[in-house]
């Protein structure tokens, strides 16, 4: 059984395929707690749902594409796998967004990993599992959420270190709220850096605070 806080239909909001209508199953429980934390109502809350069950409403929306999230997914790890691995064994396109404090080494290859790495101002920076970082697949994608200077450079920092963007897409974004997102574009594009920037498109469209979007 997975406990499942909600299952929904709407427009991816981040990653590379923002702006797709994506069917997301957010997961409940999370071992981080990031002070910038949108999804706190995924920290308990959820009901209990096989598998099949699960499997059963996302095909209700007739959409192909589906991200698995949270809270932090992995934290149900034997049946997060599982269920991602029939999900692609019936022909969706799976994403999975993850914390980056937890294994993906299991991980079905078909499924595309989007995972964050912590920055200082989250307060999970002795969270991060870096040993992740060599799993990492073309089509994946790396996350920073930046909400200060010391962020940014620090993030510039770790994608030299571990040589990011010969591994897979790398994507800035601000935390929402706290850094005006015309700022960290401005410093990137002074570093020449060679990553994506991206809104979180959901809390534009939407309330910020509204859930199921």
């Amino acid at each position: 059984m997975l406990k499942v806080n909600e299952i929904y239909f709407s427009i991816q909001g981040e990653s590379s395929k923002a702006g797709l209508p994506c069917v997301f199953v957010r997961l409940t429980y999370c071992n981080l707690r990031c002070t910038y934390c949108d999804t706190e109502y995924a920290f308990y809350e959820g009901r209990d749902l096989s598998i099949d069950e699960v499997i059963s409403e996302v095909k209700k929306f007739n959409c192909k594409l589906v991200e698995i999230t949270g809270g932090e997914p992995l934290v149900q790890m034997d049946n997060c796998l599982e269920l991602m691995k029939k999900l692609c064994d019936d022909g969706f396109e799976v994403m999975i967004e993850t914390g980056g404090s937890l294994t993906i080494k299991d991980i079905n290859p078909r499924v595309k990993i989007i995972m964050d790495i912590k920055c200082p101002s989250s307060g999970m920076l002795k969270k991060n599992l870096f040993e992740n970082i060599k799993y990492l697949k073309q089509i994946d994608e790396v996350k920073f959420v930046i909400g200060d200077r010391e962020d940014y450079e620090w993030s510039k920092e770790q994608i030299l270190k571990h040589s990011l963007t010969e591994k897979c897409e790398v994507i800035f974004s601000v935390v929402f709220g706290k850094l005006e997102p015309v700022t960290l574009v401005n410093w990137i594009i002074e570093d020449k850096l060679k990553i994506r920037f991206q809104l979180q498109m959901h809390k534009y469209i939407w309330h910020p605070e509204m859930k199921g979007v």
